[in-house]
C-alpha cells in the first residue's frame, strides 16, 4: 500500500511587483503549514519524503509542516499541470511508503481529484490523502482512493 498526501502550499501574500517564486507565506499561512502536519501525524501517517516546488510558500510550507521529513526540491512541481506532477510521483523510491507532494493549485487539486476522484475544493494549506495499491512507477488516474482530506478552515472528510 502507498500513501500520496497532496498538500497546497498554505496562504501567501500578494504583493504588487513582487515575482510570484519570491511570495512568502502570511502569518495565517505560517499557521495553518504547522496545523498541517500536525493533522497528518494525527492520522498516524509518517512521510518517508517530501516532493516540493521550489518556490518560498512551497519550501516553507514543508518546512513548518514536515521539519523532520527530508525534502526534495523539484522545479517541475512549480505551475505543473497534473500529468506532469504524476510523471514526477511515478520516479519515486519504490521503498518509499508515504510521500507528500507540495504545490501548487491548480495542479495539485487536478491531481488528487484525477488520482482518486470527488469533486471539492482545496483552499491553500489544504491536504488530500489518497491511497493506493499500485506501485509508484504503476499509478494512474482512477487507481487510487481518497482516503481524507483536510483545509485549515475546518473541513475534514474521510
Amino acid at each position: 500500500m502507498r500513501t500520496l498526501i497532496v498538500l497546497r502550499h498554505a496562504k501567501a501574500v500578494h504583493v504588487p511587483g513582487m515575482e510570484d517564486r519570491e511570495r512568502p507565506l502570511t502569518d495565517r499561512g505560517e499557521r495553518d503549514a504547522r496545523r498541517a502536519g500536525e493533522e497528518v501525524r494525527a492520522l498516524g501517517l509518517a512521510p518517508d519524503l517530501v516532493l516540493c516546488s521550489p518556490s518560498v510558500r512551497t519550501r516553507r510550507t514543508a518546512e513548518l509542516a514536515f521539519p523532520e521529513v527530508e525534502v526534495s526540491y523539484e522545479r517541475d512541481v512549480y505551475q505543473a499541470y497534473p500529468e506532469e506532477l504524476l510523471a514526477l510521483v511515478k520516479l519515486t523510491d519504490p521503498e518509499l511508503e508515504t510521500v507528500v507532494l507540495c504545490g501548487h493549485n491548480p495542479g495539485v487539486h487536478e491531481l488528487a481529484i484525477s488520482l482518486a476522484g470527488g469533486d471539492y475544493g482545496f483552499r491553500p494549506g489544504a491536504f488530500a490523502v489518497i491511497r493506493t495499491e499500485s506501485d509508484w512507477v504503476d499509478l494512474w488516474p482512477g487507481q487510487a482512493e481518497l482516503v481524507t482530506r483536510w483545509d485549515p478552515k475546518g473541513e475534514v472528510t474521510g
